[in-house]
């Protein structure tokens, strides 16, 4: 009795799987497998997939219709520049011009001005950015109030509402904690928005 290697024996297996495959689509391309009617023509129904359904198998479930798609939120809606310039305590610029819908909006500082920055996101952008923050190990509060859940770290508070997510960042050189509040309160302002 001959012994061959593992590796042989795989080659070997590996290699009549792939005749048997050959061998079964050559004998479908035939007409050999699914039978004929009349001795040329394919039966009816020969070399097609069956599916079965609702009605042939009460486990399969029928398929699910796509959710509605959501409504897009714009994101400088959510926080108006007059609510960024009280949160930042300062004057603020106008967001660049995009397309309605946009699911990212900056209000920066004027040049002449204090450091100041508003950052509104709404969306899957929103989300990761908690993500991000998380596996960073950030320290997160929850805040009362707001949407379905929302959380407050340094400068940035986020807030979800029907699944879909908003963050508000805001950048001043002073310490965070002097604006907790003001952010808090545009979190729950931005809640009743989503």
């Amino acid at each position: 009795m001959t012994h061959l290697g593992t590796g042989t024996r795989r080659r070997v297996q590996l290699l009549a799987a792939v005749a048997a495959v050959s061998t079964l689509t050559a004998l479908g391309g035939c007409g050999m497998l699914g039978g004929t009617d009349d001795g040329g023509t394919p039966a009816a129904g020969a070399g097609q997939s069956v599916a079965a359904t609702p009605e042939d198998d009460p486990a399969v479930a029928p398929p699910a219709e796509a959710p509605p798609a959501a409504a897009k939120i714009d994101a400088c809606a959510l926080v108006t520049k007059g609510e960024a310039e009280k949160l930042a305590g300062t004057a603020l610029q106008d967001p660049p011009e995009k397309p309605e819908d946009r699911d990212t909006c900056t209000y920066t500082g004027a040049p002449n001005g204090p450091t100041a920055q508003v950052e509104v996101y709404v969306g899957d952008g929103a989300k990761k950015f908690l993500d991000i923050d998380r596996e960073l190990g950030h320290k997160f509060t929850a805040i009362s109030g707001a949407g379905d859940e929302a959380y407050a770290e340094d400068g940035t508070v986020f807030v979800s509402k029907g699944g879909v997510w908003a963050c508000i960042r805001l950048v001043r050189s002073e310490d965070p904690a002097t604006y907790r509040t003001a952010l808090e309160t545009a979190a729950r302002t931005a809640a009743g928005r989503l």
